[in-house]
C-alpha cells in the first residue's frame, strides 16, 4: 500500500499499535468509524485524497477482523477514478470487502469492462485482478469474451496474458458455459507454444481446469504438453528467473503432468516414448540433498511423475525404478520425505504386479512402526496393511501385534481392527487365526470390539477340527491372574460349547473348568454374566452323570440370579435352573451349537467404513474428491480334496464338502456373500431364507430350540447373488462412446494371463486380476474412474453360462472421481464347459448412457490343474484308457520350432505343464 502523504492513517496505524489491551483498541476503532461515518455523510465534500485516505482506513479495520458494513459504496466509486493512486485503492479495497453476490458490484460491471479493453495496462491488470479473485456469475457472463481476447492477443504484454489467464480460469470455474470448447480448443492449443514461461505456466492452470471436464476436445494439446515437459526436462530456454534451486520451473513441470493424466492412456507409439524419456530423465536426475527447498521442488516434480507413470500403465521395469526410489526416500532421515515415501508407495499398490516389488522393502517399512511421528507410522501401517498377501501375513501380523503393546492408544484401534482383518483373509491355517485373535483380546482387549470375537466364535463353530484346539488355549488363558472382560467372554463360550472335549487333559474337568471360569465372575460386567450362566449350564449338561457337587454349586447361581434386576439375567437364571432339574431335557435343549450361517465378515464392513485417513484417498483429496476405498484382500475358499482343510491363504467359516460327499452335502451348493464362501441349500430361496441371508451378523446359528448364549450385532450384509443363464452377445455398446483398444484383443490375452485391463473407454477402465485353484476363481474388478466428476447410475451384472456359480460383490451406484473401486468376484466351475461370461456393466457420464457386455476371461484353461507325472506312472494309465475323449494324440507338423523353454512357458499360460522323459 502506498502510504507516503497519507499522515493521519499513518497516525492512525500507529495509535492501534500503541494500545495496551483489545478493549482500548476496540475504542479506537469505534471513534475511527464514527469520524469516517460522517465524513461519507458529506461526500462531494471530500476530495479524491481524503476518500482514498478514508477507504485505506476501513480495509484496516477490516484487516483488524472488525465489521466494517458501510463506505463500500464509496470504495467501489473509486474504481472510475481517472488516476492510478485513487483506482488502485478503489480495486483494492473493493476486492477485499465485497462478495460476487453484492449488489453494488453490479454497478462497477461497465468501468470494469472499459479497464479491460483499454490500451493501459495497468489498469488491465488491476481490473484482471480484481475479477479473478472476486469471480462471480455475472462477472462471467458480461467480461469473459473481453478476457479471452485479451489471453490471446499477440499485442498484449505477457504480464496481461498471464493475469488474463488466471482470470479467465476463476471465472470458467464459476461458469463452464464461458469457454466455448468448440472455438478455444485450438486456441488453447496455440497458447502452449508460447514462449513466455510465465504466461505458460497460467495457461497450463487453464488447461488443466478444461481437460479435466472434457479432455476429448483438447487431444490436439496433448503433443504440445509433451513438447513442454521435453524443454523443461532438457532445461532448454528457461529463463534464470524460472529456475528454482537448479530445477526449470518446477510448477509447470507439475501442472504439465497433471493435465496429461486426465487424458486416457497414450496410444501414440512415437509421443508415449518421448514422454516416458522424459519421465525416466525426472527419475534418475532425483535425489535427497541437504537443502530443503530443493528438495521440495524436486519431490514434488517426482510425485507427479510418479502418478503419471501409475497412470500411463508403464512397463514393470520402470515401475520397479520407481519402487526403488520410494525406497530410499523411506529410509531418509528427514521425515517430510519419509512420510511422502510411504504415501506415494501406498497409492502404487493400485497398480497392478507391483505388490511383489514393494515386498522387497517390508523390513524398512516395519522399522517405520516405531518412528516418533505418528504420522509416519500411520502411513506405514496403511502400505503394511495394503501389501499383506498369503506369502507375507504371518510376518506382518506378528509385527503388528508386537507393535500393539506399545503403540498410542489413538492407533490401538485401528491397528486391532486391521491385524484381525489381516488374519482372517490370509491366515494360512486356523489354528493360527485363534491364535492372532486371542493374543490381540490379551493385548489390546479395550480396542477389540465384539465383531472380533464373534468372528473367531463363529470361525470355531464352524470348524469341528478346531474346537479342541480353541478350547485349550482358550483354558491356557484363563489361567493367567488378569485378563480382560472380552477374554472371559470369548474362553467362557468356546469352553462351555466345547470344554467337554478337553475332559480327559488334567485341568480340564467339568468341575474344575466351573472353577476356573467362576473365579472371573465377580469382575465381570452383567452382559458378561448372561454368558458366563450359559457357560454354567453347558458345563452341567456335559457332566453326565451329574456331578451332585458341581450341580449343587451351579443351582445355587442360579438361584441367586432369579432375583436379578437385569431381566436378561433373571430370566437365563430361571430357565436354566428349571432346564437343569429335567434330566434329559437337558440334553437335547442345551446341545451343540448348529453351525453359523455365512454372512458378510463385519470386520471388512467396518474397515470399509472407518478408513477415513489412507494415502490412497488423500491422493483422491488431490483432485478435489474423496473416498476412495479401501483396498481389500480378498478371500477364496477352495474345496479340499483330502479332509476339507481350507488351504494355506484361504479362510472359511464352513468346511466345503470333498468330491466324495454324501446325497446331503451334494444338495447343497456354493454361495458367497461379498467376499467369503458359505453353505447355503440349494432349494429355491423362500421368504425366510431371504430375510436369514440379508438379517444381521450373529452369534447364533439357525432357528432351533437351542439356547442362544449371545444376542446378534448390529452389522448388516451387503452382496449380490447372481444366478442368470442369458447369454447376450459380448463386447456390444449400446451407446456412442467408443472403447479405447480392441476389446476382443483384451480378452484374447487375458484368457492366457491373470492381470490387466478387460475394457477402457474416456470416461472409465475396467481392469482385472485373477487367482485360480482347482475349480474355483478369485477375480477382482477394478473400476476406476479416469475424470474429475463422478460416474453415476453404475450397474454390473454377471451373465454366467450353466457350467458357472458366479457371485458379484456389491458394485457401488457412483464411482467418485478419480477414484478406483474393487468389485470381488468368485467363480465355482461345476463341469467342463467353453462358454463364457458375460459382464453386463453401464453407468452415466454427463449426459452420456454407456452400456457394454464383455466377456469375462473365466475360460476352461484357468480350471486346469497341472501336475508332474514320471514314466512310471504315465504309461500304465494312459494305456487303461480306450480312446477318445480321454486319449487324444496329435502331432503337430508344419510350424517353427519352439525351443524348450518357450514352450513350456507358452503351456504354462495355458495353465499345462511339460513333464520330462515321456517322450
Amino acid at each position: 500500500m502506498a502510504m507516503s502523504g497519507m499522515r493521519g492513517l499513518s497516525v492512525f496505524i500507529s495509535d492501534i499499535r500503541n494500545c495496551q489491551n483489545k478493549e482500548q483498541e476496540r475504542l479506537r476503532v469505534d471513534k475511527e468509524l464514527g469520524n469516517i461515518r460522517t465524513r461519507f455523510k458529506n461526500e462531494k465534500a471530500l476530495t479524491p485524497y481524503e476518500k482514498k485516505k478514508y477507504v485505506w482506513k476501513m480495509l484496516y479495520i477490516y484487516m483488524l477482523g472488525y465489521d466494517v458494513d458501510f463506505g463500500h459504496m464509496e470504495a467501489v466509486s473509486l474504481i472510475s477514478a481517472p488516476k492510478y493512486p485513487e483506482k488502485q485503492v478503489g480495486y483494492i479495497v473493493t476486492s477485499s470487502l465485497l462478495n460476487e453476490n453484492h449488489d453494488f458490484l453490479r454497478l462497477a460491471i461497465n468501468t470494469v469492462r472499459n479497464d479491460i479493453i483499454g490500451r493501459n495496462e495497468t489498469f488491465q491488470c488491476l481490473a484482471l485482478t480484481m475479477v479473478g479473485n472476486i469471480g462471480g456469475r455475472e462477472f462471467a457472463e458480461s467480461l469473459a469474451p473481453d478476457v479471452q481476447k485479451l489471453l490471446i492477443s499477440s499485442s498484449c504484454r505477457p504480464l496481461v496474458r498471464k493475469k488474463a489467464a488466471l482470470c479467465l480460469l476463476r471465472l470458467y470455474r464459476k461458469n463452464p458455459d464461458v469457454v466455448n470448447v468448440d472455438g478455444w480448443a485450438d486456441r488453447m492449443a496455440q497458447l502452449l507454444d508460447e514462449r513466455d514461461l510465465g504466461v505458460l505456466t497460467s495457461s497450463m492452470s487453464l488447461l488443466v481446469a478444461l481437460v479435466s471436464n472434457n479432455h476429448e476436445a483438447y487431444w490436439s494439446c496433448l503433443p504440445k504438453c509433451i513438447k513442454i515437459l521435453e524443454r523443461l526436462a532438457r532445461n532448454q530456454d528457461i529463463p534464470q528467473e524460472y529456475t528454482y534451486y537448479g530445477i526449470p520451473s518446477p510448477w509447470l513441470q507439475v501442472k504439465t503432468m497433471r493435465a496429461l493424466q486426465y487424458f486416457p492412456t497414450i496410444e501414440d507409439p512415437n509421443a508415449r516414448r518421448s514422454l516416458f524419456e522424459v519421465l525416466q530423465r525426472i527419475l534418475m536426475g532425483t535425489d535427497v540433498v541437504k537443502n530443503v527447498n530443493k528438495n521440495n521442488a524436486s519431490h514434488a516434480v517426482l510425485f507427479e511423475a510418479l502418478a503419471l507413470v501409475m497412470h500411463l500403465d508403464a512397463e514393470k521395469e520402470m515401475m520397479s525404478q520407481c519402487v526403488a526410489l520410494l525406497g530410499k526416500f523411506i529410509a531418509v532421515r528427514e521425515p517430510n520425505i519419509r512420510y511422502l515415501g510411504l504415501e506415494n508407495m501406498t497409492r502404487m499398490l493400485m497398480v497392478t504386479d507391483v505388490q511383489d516389488i514393494i515386498k522387497r522393502h517390508q523390513a524398512q517399512i516395519i522399522t517405520s512402526l516405531k518412528d516418533p511421528d505418528i504420522s509416519i507410522r500411520r502411513r506405514a501401517l496403511d502400505l503394511l496393511y495394503g501389501m499383506c498377501d498369503v506369502s507375507n501375513a504371518k510376518d506382518i501380523v506378528e509385527e503388528l501385534l508386537q507393535y500393539l503393546s506399545t503403540a498410542e492408544f489413538a492407533m490401538r484401534e485401528e491397528l486391532s481392527l486391521k491385524a484381525a482383518i489381516l488374519a482372517e483373509k490370509f491366515a494360512p491355517d486356523l489354528s493360527w487365526y485363534v491364535d492372532v485373535i486371542l493374543q490381540l483380546i490379551d493385548k489390546a482387549g479395550d480396542f477389540v470390539s465384539d465383531d472380533i470375537w464373534f468372528r473367531v466364535v463363529q470361525f470355531v463353530t464352524n470348524n469341528e477340527d478346531l474346537q479342541p484346539y480353541a478350547a485349550a488355549k482358550a483354558r491356557e488363558y484363563l489361567d493367567k491372574p488378569a485378563i480382560h472382560e472380552t477374554m472371559v467372554k470369548v474362553s467362557a463360550y468356546i469352553l462351555g460349547e466345547f470344554g467337554h472335549l478337553l475332559a480327559r487333559r488334567p485341568g480340564c474337568s467339568p468341575k474344575e473348568l466351573f472353577s476356573i471360569i467362576h473365579e472371573k465372575l465377580p469382575t465381570v460386567s452383567t452382559s458378561t454374566i448372561s454368558i458366563l450362566l450359559s457357560t454354567y449350564a453347558k458345563i452341567l449338561m456335559h457332566s453326565q452323570p451329574p456331578d451332585s457337587e458341581l450341580q449343587n454349586q451351579i443351582w445355587t447361581i442360579f438361584k441367586k440370579y432369579e432375583s436379578s434386576i437385569e431381566v436378561e439375567i433373571q430370566q437365563r437364571a430361571v430357565e436354566y435352573f428349571a432346564l437343569s432339574r429335567k434330566g434329559a431335557a437337558l440334553m437335547d435343549i442345551l446341545a451343540e451349537m448348529p453351525k453359523f450361517p455365512e454372512r458378510q465378515s463385519a470386520l471388512i464392513k467396518k474397515a470399509e467404513d472407518n478408513e477415513v485417513d489412507t494415502a490412497e484417498q488423500s491422493a483422491i483429496k488431490l483432485r478435489a474428491q474423496q473416498q476412495s476405498q479401501t483396498s481389500n484382500a480378498l478371500v477364496v475358499t477352495e474345496q479340499s480334496h483330502v479332509n476339507g482343510t481350507p488351504p494355506v491363504g484361504q479362510l472359511s467359516l464352513v468346511k466345503v464338502p470333498s468330491m466324495s460327499s454324501n446325497v446331503d452335502e451334494a444338495d447343497q451348493r456354493l454361495s458367497q456373500e461379498n467376499g467369503t464362501l458359505s453353505i447355503v441349500d440349494s432349494q429355491p430361496p423362500s421368504a425366510d431364507l431371504l430375510g436369514d441371508l440379508l438379517g444381521p451378523l450373529a452369534i447364533e446359528g439357525p432357528p432351533s430350540s437351542s439356547v442362544h448364549l449371545q444376542p446378534s450385532s448390529n452389522s448388516g450384509v451387503e452382496g449380490t447373488v447372481v444366478e442368470a443363464t442369458a447369454i447376450v452377445p459380448a463386447g456390444e455398446q449400446a451407446n456412442s462412446v467408443q472403447p479405447i483398444g480392441n476389446i476382443a484383443e483384451r480378452f484374447h490375452a487375458l484368457c492366457v494371463k491373470d492381470s490387466g485391463v478387460l475394457y477402457e473407454d474416456p470416461y472409465i477402465q475396467i481392469g482385472i486380476k485373477a487367482e485360480w485353484r482347482a475349480h474355483q476363481g478369485h477375480l477382482v474388478l477394478f473400476l476406476g474412474n479416469k475424470n474429475t466428476s463422478p460416474l453415476v447410475s453404475v450397474q454390473a451384472l454377471i451373465l454366467p453360462p450353466t457350467h458357472l456359480k458366479m457371485e458379484l460383490s456389491l458394485v457401488p451406484e457412483t464411482i467418485p472421481p478419480r477414484a478406483q473401486v474393487q468389485c470381488p468376484l468368485e467363480v465355482i466351475n461345476l463341469h467342463p464347459s467353453r462358454d463364457v461370461a458375460v459382464l453386463d456393466f453401464s453407468y452415466k457420464f454427463g449426459n452420456d448412457m454407456v452400456n457394454v457386455k464383455l466377456r469375462l476371461p473365466a475360460v476352461l484353461n484357468k480350471f486346469l490343474q497341472p501336475i508332474t507325472i514320471s514314466a512310471e506312472e504315465f504309461f500304465p494309465q494312459w494305456r487303461s484308457l480306450p480312446g477318445p475323449p480321454l486319449k487324444l494324440q496329435e502331432v503337430v507338423r508344419g510350424v517353427r520350432p519352439l525351443p524348450l523353454l518357450e514352450m513350456a512357458n507358452l503351456f504354462n499360460s495355458y495353465h499345462l505343464t511339460v513333464c520330462p522323459g515321456l517322450v
